[in-house]
């Protein structure tokens, strides 16, 4: 594989894709996407994005993607085979009778659990035209996440995060705002700019210097969907990145 990181996407080798599958049944195709792949098709072609290999696995375009992650966000990644259950997870997650659980690497030390209550808004001025920040304007959106550390040393901090609602770039945001940005952001991390100079030119020597990982450490780990008729969980395992960054800084074993 060409570097993921680099200015033109690579393409998914087709044989390693099925190492990716979580879980797969009549109803269900459950993936733990890497943190350098799209999930919507690009013009690169089926390879160059999740939805894209996935049709191709399948051999069928009638796949229904439940719940996106952006690029640089690892994890558990839902496809329903069929409509009626896709509105069935869709509709959960709506309801917010969904749990879900991440993972991520933290600048700094957290030494406790805290419950941040900060409502988001999209941020007017400044070069990334994408970021959110916490704000009290009146476009902004109630947004609530619990951080709950699960191990310190180095400077860095694992971290268990749980959203309760589901804004832009949330988890993000929140860890900013509580002074414990995600490590590898390139948007919400040292400098912005970071974040066009990688969309313009791909990994370079200046965002080598500034960034401790070339993509931003947040996984999403797990999900409970609480049905009337019992709990439906998924599990996905760190990326293979995150799990050598974290051993390294003394954070798992």
């Amino acid at each position: 594989m060409t570097d993921p990181y680099g200015k033109e996407a690579p393409l998914v080798d087709p044989d390693v894709f099925p190492e990716w599958i979580v879980q797969e049944d009549d109803n269900l195709l459950i993936v733990n996407k890497p943190g350098w792949l799209v999930c919507h098709p690009s013009k690169n072609g089926p390879m160059s994005s999740l939805v894209g290999v996935v049709r191709e696995y399948t051999g069928s375009e009638k796949l229904h993607l439940v719940a996106r992650l952006d690029r640089e966000t690892s994890g558990l990644v839902i496809f329903a085979k069929r409509p009626s259950v896709a509105r069935k997870f869709q509709m959960a997650i709506q309801n917010r009778i969904v749990r879900k659980a991440y993972l991520a690497i933290l600048e700094g030390e957290l030494n406790e659990p805290c419950r941040i209550d900060a409502s988001i808004a999209r941020r007017r001025g400044g070069p990334v035209i994408v970021k959110s920040e916490v704000s009290n304007d009146r476009t902004a959106q109630s947004a609530v996440t619990d951080f709950e550390p699960l191990a310190s040393a180095n400077d860095y901090t694992l971290c268990k995060i749980c959203p309760e609602t589901g804004r832009k770039h949330q988890i993000r945001v929140h860890a900013e705002h509580i002074g414990h940005k995600i490590v590898g952001d390139k948007i919400y991390g040292p400098d912005e700019t970071l974040y066009i100079e990688f969309i313009e030119n791909g990994w370079t020597e200046r965002l080598g210097s500034m960034l401790p990982m070339q993509r931003q450490a947040l996984h999403c780990h797990r999900y409970d969907f609480e049905f009337p008729d019992g709990t439906v969980s998924f599990e996905a395992p760190l990326q293979e990145d995150m799990q050598t960054f974290s051993r390294k800084n003394g954070l798992i074993q």
